[in-house]
């Protein structure tokens, strides 16, 4: 299960490199001895111990092991770059750099694996002039067929339009909201109801129904939550999952709320539950609200051309609610994750088609938001020309084509990854879910603009 998207329901997929492909272990030892023969070779055990727990994106266990080995054996450079690496993976970027540059320490000049780690613990940190000079080390040591695996050349190209847009004035301020929201786990996703007075979002938080963990990047099971706007404290209230219905025991998260809030559009994924009755993998579903004002149990759509045997979700609909796209990773083995589109004609759903290769690309097109009009559509994607991870861009309906799409600048995206944009005309307000750095840390967290005046790219 990926996590952003996990993070996120939405399949944010992240690169893992192979254990194998880590360079021969370059150390600084001190003499020899017993003692010392036998803690280095307790460490590159843990170590590979370790990084099969890394090629399975069990990230918290392979750090645990890397640990262990460094404790072992304070002079291994592969034992601190890969403590390194994990932390990466783990979006803790501070300590992704400290290890790195341990690693370095401990290493000869010539370790592409260990530059291109500091590359991109700097990049993720903006701190784009030492990426760039690290990256560039790093492509002189990789052999080929590594270059390709970092995606070296594209992370080089983010580096010089992130340096090409950094002096953009801003179009309008970007503001982290409530804390009665965001939390210091991953919340992401809103969708505002159209009133603007309830928010719904996602949340990987302890308090999750069930209290689950995934197996996979050991995270907590996404939730819905909810607040609503308390005018006299001129702030959202308290975040609740207390949903009833909408939250089981798996992944569960809102993409949209019809205009009469009566109706939600959820991606669910039970699948890795020991249930009677499951999704395949991580399907669209609807669920309405009762006279009694309250939810019933999210259903799948039944149209084998919507959910397949593969992810799929981030439904967004327009206003009319004739129009519906979503992402699926059904063609992943040509083209990653896609957007499609599939029509109502009232009384059902039609056959799903993706968008073109205009729009969609070889990479991962993710988490889109249709307008309300059905004229803009705005999704994320990390394959196109952006500052780094997923940039947000914007492409307008031409009737029988679609726009070039845009990045939104600098205003809109940074140098991490940057998701679920939501543009409301009638509030005149956006949202997007981006990662916050606290420390040698970072979690997701929801951001709000104000876009009274604004012009769509």
């Amino acid at each position: 299960m990926n996590r952003v998207l996990g993070l996120l329901m939405l399949p944010l997929f992240v690169m893992v490199i192979s254990a194998s492909s880590f360079a021969a272990e370059k150390t600084v030892v001190p003499t020899d001895s017993t003692s010392n023969i036998i803690d280095r070779t307790a460490a590159l055990y843990l170590i590979d111990e370790g990084k099969k727990f890394f090629n399975q994106g069990k990230m918290r266990d392979a750090l645990r092991k890397f640990r262990e080995a460094y404790v072992r054996d304070k002079y291994s450079a592969r034992a601190a770059y890969w403590i390194g690496r994990a932390h990466y993976n783990m979006d803790n970027y501070g300590y992704a750099l400290k290890y790195a540059k341990i690693a370095e320490s401990l290493s000869q000049a010539d370790d592409g694996d260990v530059f291109m780690l500091l590359g991109e613990a700097y990049h993720r940190q903006a701190l784009l002039d030492s990426a760039r000079m690290n990256y560039d080390l790093a492509k002189i040591q990789l052999s080929n067929a590594k270059k390709r695996a970092y995606n070296i050349n594209q992370k080089i190209t983010e580096i010089a339009y992130a340096q090409s847009v950094s002096t953009e004035e801003p179009v309008t301020e970007k503001v982290l909201i409530s804390d009665n929201v965001n939390s210091g786990y991953d919340d992401y996703g809103s969708v505002l109801s159209s009133d603007g007075k309830t928010i719904y979002f996602i949340s990987r938080r302890p308090d999750t129904r069930g209290g689950n963990i995934n197996p996979d990047d050991q995270r907590y099971f996404e939730d819905v939550y909810f607040a609503t706007w308390d005018e006299d404290a001129g702030d959202w209230t308290e975040s609740s999952n207390d949903i009833e219905r909408l939250n089981s025991d798996g992944f569960d998260a809102v993409s949209h709320v019809t205009e009469d809030g009566n109706t939600v559009y959820m991606t669910v994924n039970t699948s890795i539950l020991d249930l009677n009755n499951t999704t395949e993998s991580s399907d669209i579903c609807i669920a309405e609200r009762t006279k009694e004002d309250r939810w019933n149990t999210p259903k799948p759509i039944k149209n084998k051309s919507i959910n397949t045997s593969f992810y799929d979700g981030n439904a967004t609909l327009t206003a009319d609610g004739r129009t519906m796209y979503f992402v699926s990773g059904r063609e992943g083995d040509k083209s990653l994750s896609d957007i499609y589109v599939v029509e109502n004609d009232g009384k059902r759903w039609g056959e799903a088609q993706k968008l073109p290769m205009s729009v969609n690309t070889l990479g991962n097109e993710t988490t889109p938001y249709i307008t309300p009009d059905g004229r803009y559509l705005f999704f994320s994607s990390d394959a196109r020309e952006g500052m780094g991870g997923y940039d947000v861009y914007v492409t307008e309906n031409l009737g029988n084509t679609w726009s070039e799409p845009k990045n939104l600048g600098p205003t809109f995206n940074t140098v991490n990854n940057d998701l679920f944009f939501k543009y409301y005309p009638k509030l005149n307000q956006g949202f997007v879910s981006t990662y916050r750095l606290q420390g040698n840390k970072a979690s997701m967290d929801i951001f709000k603009f104000d876009l009274e005046g604004w012009k769509i790219p």
